[in-house]
């Protein structure tokens, strides 16, 4: 191993934050790939699907008659 200065040690640090920037930005960019279809055969995320699509409508026609949907 070669002598151990400034210089050297810069350069290795510059090197493993390049290989890190790398390696964060290519899982980052892939993380949502990760989560899709997560839930599709889950009960219990249908049943929430559901209570959204319930809660939706009930909030347009709210405001279709002028009202708050609470």
């Amino acid at each position: 191993m070669s002598e151990l200065t400034l210089e050297t040690l810069a350069k290795r640090v510059e090197a493993l934050e390049l290989a890190l920037a790398v390696q964060t930005s290519t899982r980052a960019r892939k993380n949502w790939r990760n989560t899709v279809g997560m839930f599709g055969d889950s009960e219990f995320m249908r049943e929430v699907d559901e209570e959204c699509l319930r809660m939706r409508e009930a909030e347009r026609a709210a405001a279709r008659n002028g009202e708050s949907p609470e």
